[in-house]
């Protein structure tokens, strides 16, 4: 089984990991004295009183707070404008990302465009963007993760979208490191089972994918097994019963390895697939996509023999000890689908049909291209167009 016995690893970020973790912000240091936080257009952090609690530990360390509420499940160009000019307006010298992975990637494009000129494209490194490196230090964050999903808490990038030319690509930098992060699983007891589904399967896929890419190392290999026994272990019993707090913290446990996992090798095309999916179609939950393409996506790899053993490792940390093939991870993935209720997802639910296939073949190209490097089999264009079709229901 090949394995990179070399591997370079930076991720800075204090991590408070437990339920009840929210309670012992205000013991912690602070990187500033004015804080922006940032939540989403939603109610769910009002109405489950995570934003009152944040704000009571703040204001006992005797931080002043700002609120910006204006972050759309898939954050656009639009949300991080806004976003940084309160920031700005307001003098506030960091950010406190409090949701999901939506929140935390909008909070380090905004963290950026607060302290630096121009527009967020001139900063991103893909896409139609101009790969400007980030000139001065952007605004530090304490990241407080609500979801289980996008390891967004323990890595140093944010996706968002960029609505006029249907973009959905990446600003990165060592410096969106949070400084911070609570991964309180009590905060993740509200979301509802579909969601809680369509979040770990992201979080999965972030392992699978990182276990199968060609950089893929001995440290990488250690946390997505880890990521991948937690999830598919627990993840059914958390869409059962959100209040599991023992299922709950195991899949948040998970998804914050997941997350280190994008920090130690660059994930696979299975990400550049979707999210040109939901590039074109903004209401589709970026994990959904994911489970919608998968089974056509991984079989590609498997008929192909990329690397066979792997899959077999993967089946086997999923729960089915006996695998000998690399078949048998399709067999755990449907079966991990079918326990969280979304084996049978459609994508024209959400309005997609085949004869966009072609258009999405080049919107992933040509803004995530450089996902398809970490594969260790070459799509054609024709391929990752019969992949779509083969997922379309």
């Amino acid at each position: 089984m090949e394995t990179n016995l070399m591997y370079d690893m930076y991720v800075p970020t204090q991590v408070m990991f437990g339920a009840g973790m929210l309670d012992k912000l205000s013991e912690q240091p602070m990187p500033g004295r004015r804080a922006l936080i940032v939540i989403s257009n939603g109610k769910s952090t009002r109405a489950n009183g995570y934003l009152s609690r944040t704000e009571e530990q703040l204001h006992k360390t005797g931080v002043e707070t700002v609120l910006f509420d204006g972050v759309m499940p898939n954050p656009t160009v639009g949300n991080v404008e806004a976003g940084a000019k309160v920031a700005r307006d307001h003098g506030c010298d960091f950010l406190v990302a409090l949701g999901g992975g939506s929140v935390m990637d909008c909070t380090k494009a905004i963290a950026v465009m607060a302290t630096n000129d121009g527009e967020l494209w001139d900063y991103v490194p893909i896409g139609s963007g101009k790969g400007k490196p980030i000139a001065v230090r952007p605004l530090p964050i304490v990241a407080i993760t609500t979801t289980a999903g996008t390891g967004s808490e323990t890595d140093n990038s944010g996706v968002i979208t960029r609505e006029d030319t249907f973009e959905k690509a990446f600003v990165g930098d060592a410096s969106l490191f949070p400084v911070l992060s609570i991964v309180d699983p009590e905060l993740m007891a509200s979301v509802p089972p579909t969601f809680t589904a369509y979040q770990g399967f992201d979080a999965l896929f972030h392992s699978t994918e990182g276990y199968i890419a060609r950089g893929a190392n001995l440290m990488s290999d250690m946390y997505a097994l880890t990521a991948i026994e937690n999830l598919a272990t627990y993840l059914p019993r958390a869409v059962k019963d959100g209040k599991d707090m023992e299922a709950r913290t195991h899949v948040a446990f998970g998804n914050t390895l997941s997350g280190v996992v994008m920090c130690l090798t660059l994930i696979t095309s299975e990400h550049a697939l979707e999210h040109a999916l939901s590039a074109y179609h903004p209401a589709l939950p970026h994990g959904a996509g994911l489970i919608m393409i998968s089974r056509a996506y991984y079989k590609y790899f498997i008929e192909r023999h990329a690397c066979d053993e792997r899959f077999v490792r993967i089946a086997q940390a999923m729960g089915m000890p006996e695998a000998t093939r690399p078949e048998d991870f399709l067999t755990a993935l449907t079966r991990l689908q079918e326990a969280c209720g979304v084996a049978d997802l459609r994508m024209s639910d959400y309005g997609i049909t085949p004869d966009e296939f072609e258009t999405l073949m080049r919107n992933t190209r040509e803004v995530m291209g450089v996902m398809f490097s970490s594969d260790r089999v070459q799509m054609s264009d024709e391929e990752i167009v019969r992949i779509y079709r083969e997922s379309y229901r």
